[in-house]
């Protein structure tokens, strides 16, 4: 497919092995955190909210890159070629989901939004069953006040 759906597009552009130590890595921190208090996961649910996702690493990259060519530009004009070739790695990431730097971000354990989400949907989920077990247990206790 020439533009995938948005969610797949990095994945489908990632190596399996990759793909298989994130996932590998996302499982090992719910397993971490699932046992902790809820005070705890909810500090790294906070964390997740806070952790770059490989499109905004990307995006950075890419500004940090076409202002410097950019700048460069008002020794050498040949600078100019490092914005343009920027711009096009951006235009390809985004109708693709692929471009140059991705295979290294990913080798360096960026993750999607989606993956990222993935692991602080499971966090939410632990929190939502620990506040409803809590809340049957005081119910029980004031049941058995009375």
């Amino acid at each position: 497919m020439l533009f995938p759906a948005s969610l797949w597009r990095v994945p489908e552009h990632t190596d399996p092995e990759v793909l298989e130590d994130i996932e590998k890595q996302t499982k090992e921190n719910i397993g971490k955190y699932a046992s902790q208090d809820l005070e705890s996961i909810e500090k790294r649910i906070d964390e997740l909210d806070r952790e770059w996702d490989v499109e905004r690493v990307l995006e950075a990259n890419a500004a940090t890159l076409a202002l410097a060519g950019a700048l460069l530009a008002t020794r050498n004009r040949k600078w100019l070629l490092l914005p343009a070739a920027v711009t096009v790695f951006l235009l390809q990431h985004a109708l693709q989901g692929w471009c140059p730097p991705l295979p290294v971000l990913r080798r360096l354990g960026f993750r999607t939004r989606g993956e990222i989400d993935e692991e602080k949907f499971a966090f939410k989920s632990i929190v939502e069953t620990i506040g409803k077990f809590k809340g049957e247990n005081s119910r029980a206790g004031e049941e058995a006040r009375h």
